[in-house]
């Protein structure tokens, strides 16, 4: 039999391939609950985030039923023609960058692209990324979710970077944040407060490319994005609270 190719796993695919096998195999029969992610993490030795991440997955691969407040929860499987067990949600691509992660390396690529961008926007870049905020506002003021204009906004930065690679680079990291796995988080994470603090810190980025002020822009990015970060990784208890 020839040798297959080795592929590296995202650890948290490696997560929840072990918490998987557990669940097929009855180690949590249906309707049970599994142990704390904090608990999880300890025994695995791995941070509560990348527990998370691989918590979100199974979620989506109908493996798991995460109930805010309460747990997390073994959901029914059924056997296939082949005997084997399965989820019943879409599949969470191998290849998916986990959201987390997506957000830390964003922070150190996308700092030094608003860097450049208060260096090399022209009036009608500046004017885009202004237009991008203003419909971000006005879809936060209407109750709809303002990722187009946060897209926006990010891409808008990025244009104005006066670097084709790194342009793609961020346009990269938007088609990554399309994944089951990011849309799903998002679902928990994203309410009209962490909405309205986005705004301010885009708000800041702008001010600074409009004054040409390199370092500031950079800051403001960075701050934007570690802020992000934290809303992401928020405990379970306050996911999805809007207060």
């Amino acid at each position: 039999m020839p040798l297959q190719a080795v592929e590296s796993q995202r650890l948290y695919r490696q997560i929840a391939e072990q918490l998987r096998g557990l669940i097929a195999q009855g180690e949590f029969g249906a309707g049970s609950r599994l142990p704390a992610e904090r608990d999880l993490a300890r025994q695995l030795g791995v941070s509560r985030p990348s527990v998370r991440e691989a918590l979100i997955a199974l979620e989506v691969e109908g493996w798991v039923e995460v109930r805010v407040g309460s747990g997390i929860y073994a959901r029914p499987q059924h056997v296939n023609g082949n005997g084997r067990v399965n989820g019943h949600g879409a599949h969470a691509a191998a290849g998916e960058w986990g959201p987390l992660e997506l957000m830390k390396a964003r922070e150190l690529v996308e700092g030094e692209v608003a860097a450049l961008a208060a260096r090399h926007a022209r009036k009608a870049q500046v004017a885009a990324m202004a237009a991008a905020l203003e419909q971000m506002r006005e879809d936060a003021e209407a109750g709809v979710i303002p990722r187009r204009g946060d897209e926006a906004f990010h891409i808008a930065i990025a244009d104005a970077c006066a670097n084709e690679v790194l342009r793609d680079t961020v346009l990269g990291y938007w088609h990554a944040r399309g994944g089951a796995l990011f849309e799903r988080m998002s679902g928990y994470f994203e309410n009209p407060a962490s909405w309205s603090a986005a705004l301010e810190e885009h708000e800041g980025v702008l001010e600074a490319v409009r004054d040409r002020d390199a370092a500031a822009a950079r800051d403001a990015m960075h701050h934007h994005l570690q802020r992000a970060y934290k809303r992401y990784s928020a405990s379970w208890r306050r996911a999805n609270n809007s207060s």
